[in-house]
């Protein structure tokens, strides 16, 4: 038996097989996904993403059957707190189905049917980059911290008196029009 390459994977063979893979790949090789973290914590070259993989077929109707595929991903990346804009330690962790169909079109149609992710089956799926798009999709809205470490600095107008107006642009122009005449 041909072993797997999840770079490069037959989703219906490895349903067929009922296959399993495992392993980590590097981070910083997810752009995408380093685009994304902090740029004083980016992931260092032992920072890893940890994968599983698991294929099986399931039975959709009398003689037909669809290829699955169960992803599990865990890792961690530091994305900008929207606070206090720092470094903030983001833990990624999840298993997601994949329904795999004959085509585009019947993977268009089971997908608003469905409330799992249909694709249309390959034979040459990267499930590295399946990886890096559904870390992309974790990732929180907007991430921050529950207490920020460090404290936040105070607003710009904070200093003014909160009766006061604040200070008209124009009229500093025109104070440099009269000083120049």
């Amino acid at each position: 038996m041909k072993p797997h390459d999840p770079r490069k994977l037959d989703v219906e063979r490895f349903a067929t097989d009922a296959g399993h893979l495992q392993g980590d790949w590097p981070l910083g090789g997810m752009h995408r996904l380093v685009d994304a973290c902090h740029s004083e914590a980016l992931p260092s070259p032992d920072d890893r993403v940890q994968w599983t993989a698991a294929g099986e077929r399931r039975r959709q109707s009398p003689g037909e059957s669809h290829a699955w595929l169960k992803l599990g991903l865990d890792t961690q990346v530091s994305l900008i707190c929207q606070r206090c804009l720092g470094p903030l330690a983001t833990p990624l962790q999840f298993e997601r189905w994949f329904h795999f169909a004959g085509g585009e079109e019947q993977a268009a149609e089971l997908d608003a049917e469905s409330e799992e992710d249909v694709l249309a089956s390959t034979r040459s799926l990267d499930l590295r980059q399946l990886a890096e798009d559904e870390l992309l999709l974790a990732l929180p809205l907007v991430p921050r911290h529950g207490v920020c470490p460090q404290p936040l600095l105070p607003a710009m107008n904070n200093s003014l008196d909160e009766d006061a107006a604040p200070p008209n642009p124009f009229a500093a122009l025109a104070a440099l029009k009269r000083d120049r005449h």
